[in-house]
Protein backbone atom coordinates (compact mmCIF):
# COMPACT_ATOMS: atom_id res chain seq x y z
CA UNK A 1 0.00 0.00 0.00
CA UNK A 2 1.49 3.25 -0.69
CA UNK A 3 2.08 6.03 1.52
CA UNK A 4 0.60 9.23 1.00
CA UNK A 5 2.28 12.34 2.11
CA UNK A 6 1.09 15.76 1.43
CA UNK A 7 2.95 19.54 2.15
CA UNK A 8 2.46 21.70 4.77
CA UNK A 9 0.22 24.84 3.75
CA UNK A 10 1.69 28.06 5.50
CA UNK A 11 0.73 31.71 4.93
CA UNK A 12 3.10 35.08 4.95
CA UNK A 13 1.25 38.76 4.63
CA UNK A 14 3.04 41.69 3.05
CA UNK A 15 2.33 44.16 5.24
CA UNK A 16 3.72 48.08 4.25
CA UNK A 17 2.94 51.43 5.93
CA UNK A 18 3.80 54.84 4.71
CA UNK A 19 5.98 52.98 2.06
CA UNK A 20 7.79 50.72 4.82
CA UNK A 21 7.44 46.84 5.01
CA UNK A 22 6.86 45.23 8.30
CA UNK A 23 9.41 42.12 8.93
CA UNK A 24 10.17 39.68 11.81
CA UNK A 25 12.88 38.81 12.77
CA UNK A 26 12.85 34.31 12.96
CA UNK A 27 12.82 33.67 16.56
CA UNK A 28 13.34 29.77 15.86
CA UNK A 29 15.27 27.41 13.16
CA UNK A 30 14.91 27.27 10.29
CA UNK A 31 16.25 30.60 9.41
CA UNK A 32 17.03 31.95 12.99
CA UNK A 33 18.01 35.52 13.60
CA UNK A 34 17.08 36.49 9.34
CA UNK A 35 14.77 38.20 8.70
CA UNK A 36 11.05 36.81 7.16
CA UNK A 37 7.56 38.19 6.05
CA UNK A 38 4.99 37.39 9.28
CA UNK A 39 3.46 34.25 8.99
CA UNK A 40 3.22 30.52 9.94
CA UNK A 41 1.15 27.32 9.53
CA UNK A 42 -2.39 26.96 8.77
CA UNK A 43 -3.81 24.82 11.29
CA UNK A 44 -6.25 22.06 10.84
CA UNK A 45 -9.63 23.15 10.12
CA UNK A 46 -8.71 26.94 9.78
CA UNK A 47 -9.14 28.68 6.02
CA UNK A 48 -5.85 30.23 5.17
CA UNK A 49 -7.08 34.02 5.35
CA UNK A 50 -7.80 33.33 8.91
CA UNK A 51 -4.85 31.33 9.35
CA UNK A 52 -3.01 34.70 7.90
CA UNK A 53 -4.51 37.40 10.25
CA UNK A 54 -3.85 34.99 13.52
CA UNK A 55 -0.18 34.63 12.79
CA UNK A 56 0.18 38.34 11.95
CA UNK A 57 -1.72 39.06 15.18
CA UNK A 58 0.41 36.55 17.04
CA UNK A 59 4.07 37.60 15.90
CA UNK A 60 3.16 41.43 15.46
CA UNK A 61 0.28 42.20 17.91
CA UNK A 62 -1.30 44.07 15.01
CA UNK A 63 -4.90 43.51 13.98
CA UNK A 64 -5.05 43.70 10.17
CA UNK A 65 -7.21 42.73 7.06
CA UNK A 66 -6.01 40.84 3.80
CA UNK A 67 -6.59 43.19 0.62
CA UNK A 68 -5.32 41.23 -2.33
CA UNK A 69 -3.89 37.47 -2.97
CA UNK A 70 -0.21 38.04 -4.08
CA UNK A 71 0.64 34.18 -4.95
CA UNK A 72 0.89 30.55 -4.00
CA UNK A 73 4.53 29.37 -3.56
CA UNK A 74 5.00 25.68 -4.07
CA UNK A 75 8.84 25.03 -4.73
CA UNK A 76 9.27 21.76 -2.64
CA UNK A 77 13.11 23.19 -1.93
CA UNK A 78 11.62 26.51 -0.18
CA UNK A 79 11.31 25.40 3.10
CA UNK A 80 14.65 22.65 4.49
CA UNK A 81 12.36 21.55 7.20
CA UNK A 82 10.59 20.02 3.80
CA UNK A 83 7.86 20.63 1.49
CA UNK A 84 6.05 23.34 2.24
CA UNK A 85 3.31 25.59 0.21
CA UNK A 86 3.06 28.84 1.31
CA UNK A 87 -0.05 31.51 0.64
CA UNK A 88 1.10 35.46 0.18
CA UNK A 89 -1.13 38.42 0.89
CA UNK A 90 -0.69 41.53 0.76
CA UNK A 91 -2.62 43.30 3.82
CA UNK A 92 -3.29 46.24 5.82
CA UNK A 93 -2.66 47.18 9.54
CA UNK A 94 -6.25 47.99 10.99
CA UNK A 95 -5.32 48.76 14.35
CA UNK A 96 -2.91 47.96 17.40
CA UNK A 97 0.64 48.79 18.06
CA UNK A 98 3.81 46.44 16.78
CA UNK A 99 4.94 44.30 19.51
CA UNK A 100 6.93 41.30 18.81
CA UNK A 101 5.98 38.39 20.21
CA UNK A 102 5.27 34.74 19.28
CA UNK A 103 7.98 33.38 16.78
CA UNK A 104 9.21 36.63 16.41
CA UNK A 105 12.13 37.94 17.96
CA UNK A 106 11.76 41.15 16.67
CA UNK A 107 9.52 43.18 14.06
CA UNK A 108 10.26 46.36 12.80
CA UNK A 109 9.51 48.47 9.67
CA UNK A 110 11.84 48.78 6.67
CA UNK A 111 12.41 51.65 4.15
CA UNK A 112 12.87 49.91 0.58
CA UNK A 113 16.26 50.93 0.77
CA UNK A 114 17.13 49.19 3.77
CA UNK A 115 15.50 45.90 2.16
CA UNK A 116 17.75 46.00 -0.75
CA UNK A 117 20.58 45.06 1.86
CA UNK A 118 18.59 42.39 3.56
CA UNK A 119 19.00 39.21 2.87
CA UNK A 120 15.40 37.34 3.78
CA UNK A 121 14.48 33.88 5.51
CA UNK A 122 12.94 31.39 2.89
CA UNK A 123 11.30 32.73 -1.09
CA UNK A 124 10.02 36.15 0.63
CA UNK A 125 12.66 38.02 -1.73
CA UNK A 126 10.70 36.60 -4.80
CA UNK A 127 7.43 36.88 -2.67
CA UNK A 128 8.06 40.46 -2.88
CA UNK A 129 9.29 40.59 -6.16
CA UNK A 130 5.93 39.37 -7.20
CA UNK A 131 3.96 41.67 -4.85
CA UNK A 132 6.33 44.77 -7.01
CA UNK A 133 7.85 45.78 -3.59
CA UNK A 134 11.15 44.66 -4.71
Amino acid sequence: MKEYRNPALTVDAIIMDDEKLLLIKRLNNPYKDSWALPGGFVEYGECVEDACIREAKEETNLDISIDELVGVYSDPARDPRGHTVTVAYKCSIMGSTLESSSDAKDARFFTLDELKMLCLAFDHEKILEDAGIL
